[in-house]
């Protein structure tokens, strides 16, 4: 049985986000559960008109509603519902900087304080030459590990008998500052399983 070699590659590059997804929140308090839910539909319009509004926005999508009892919590003892929350969680996706960072401004001005800004997350919007480049250097990564290992035993490298690539999953969350998002930089990853025969 002829001998082999197995290893795992890492590799990286990095990469200049440029596009975001804006995660917002519409909340509103009121006596009842239809006052709850009307006052969240009402800041659910201006949050798509605002988004719509910038021509590079490219989706607006629901991801969470809920609607629950509210109590004051400085209240003695255990009170009874004075009114109910309703919340309506949404998505927006923005493919340049520039526009997410009008959009944070325009809903804080439009919505007013039933707004939630819940996070922006930057992202690239094309990884195919950061990633290439981190498989690359993946693959570097692999051949040095094998030729190392190899070499301790007095063998060489023989012929390639197999290669995957591991999922190494995306890149990290960029940076954002007040209403002016900074880029900065993320790292693209990936790893790569190789077997070689020795000689």
């Amino acid at each position: 049985m002829p001998r082999t070699v197995t290893v795992l590659g890492h590799g990286s590059a990095r990469a200049v986000p440029d596009s975001a997804v804006v995660r917002v929140a519409a909340a509103h308090r009121a006596p009842t559960v239809a006052q709850a839910v009307a006052g969240v539909d009402s800041a659910v319009a201006a949050i798509g008109r605002v988004a719509r509004g910038l021509s590079e926005v490219t989706t607006v999508a629901t991801t969470g509603l809920s609607v629950w009892p509210w109590r004051d919590a400085g209240a003695p003892g255990a009170p009874e519902p004075e009114g109910f929350e309703a919340s309506h969680q949404l998505r927006i996706r923005c493919p340049n900087l520039p526009e997410a960072s009008a959009l944070v401004v325009g809903l804080a001005e439009e919505v007013g304080d039933r707004l939630r800004i819940e996070g922006v997350q930057l992202e690239v919007s094309d990884e195919t030459g950061a990633r290439d480049a981190a498989r690359e250097a993946a693959w570097s990564d692999a051949r040095r590990r094998a030729t190392h290992l190899a070499g301790l035993d007095g063998a060489t490298l023989g012929d390639l008998l197999e290669v995957a690539e591991d999922d190494a999953g995306g890149p990290g969350p960029g940076v954002f500052l007040a209403t002016t998002l900074e880029p900065g930089e993320t790292t693209i990853t990936a790893r790569v399983r190789v077997t070689w025969q020795l000689l």
